[in-house]
């Protein structure tokens, strides 16, 4: 990793940590906390995935980028994950044990929200992701009613909801966009279909 990427990946941990020191952000007026299920629930889709992510595809995207023809992006590249309060914790959970692959790119990776990242990289610009690859993954658990159209030929039980889980990667050469459906029930998620359309273009 260079120098100005250890810079900036280490200012990213430092507004991040201040940050959380304060006090949260309010939710909206009315809005209800998750349930402990809803929660277990995400944290085992966010899980799932990210295990995945780091063992089969992150060192594929980093050999990626070591090919790049680009010279002045980075070969080691901060490698920043957005994700929900629950997928830090889970990132956090799953980068401390001693397995050697994660192990090796521990420090190369943080985890943040997707306001937390925002915010940084406004400051801090990396339009063309010289210093850093992005990889978000987190669950949409209030599916716009214009979207659930879309899922006619998955009807919901009673009780029953939709939920999106979204991931992909920019920063390696080429974006990668993904979008799962599951179904929740107020006990258990369940997967529906995996790679539906996405409709996000900008995040």
């Amino acid at each position: 990793m260079r120098p100005i990427t250890r810079e900036w990946l280490a200012g990213l941990r430092q507004r991040v940590a201040a940050s959380r020191r304060g006090p949260g952000p309010a939710g909206p007026a009315g809005s209800a906390l998750p349930s402990a299920a809803a929660v277990a629930a995400e944290r085992t889709i966010l899980a799932a995935h990210l295990s995945l992510w780091i063992d089969y595809d992150l060192l594929p995207l980093l050999e990626e980028r070591r090919a790049s023809s680009v010279p002045e992006a980075d070969a080691s590249p901060a490698i920043v994950i957005t994700t929900s309060p629950v997928g830090i914790k889970v990132v956090d959970e799953t980068l401390a044990g001693d397995e050697p692959l994660r192990a090796s790119v521990r420090e190369q990776i943080v985890a943040v929200t997707e306001r937390e990242y925002r915010d940084w990289t406004k400051a801090n610009p990396d339009p063309d992701h010289l210093l850093h690859l992005n990889h978000w993954s987190w669950v949409k658990t209030s599916v716009p009613a214009a979207r659930q159209r879309e899922f006619a030929a998955y009807p919901l039980a009673a009780g029953e909801a939709f939920w999106l889980h979204r991931t992909g990667t920019t920063g390696c050469g080429a974006e990668r966009r993904f979008c799962h459906l599951w179904r929740w029930n107020g006990a258990s998620a369940a997967l529906v279909r995996p790679f539906i359309a996405e409709r996000v273009r900008r995040l």
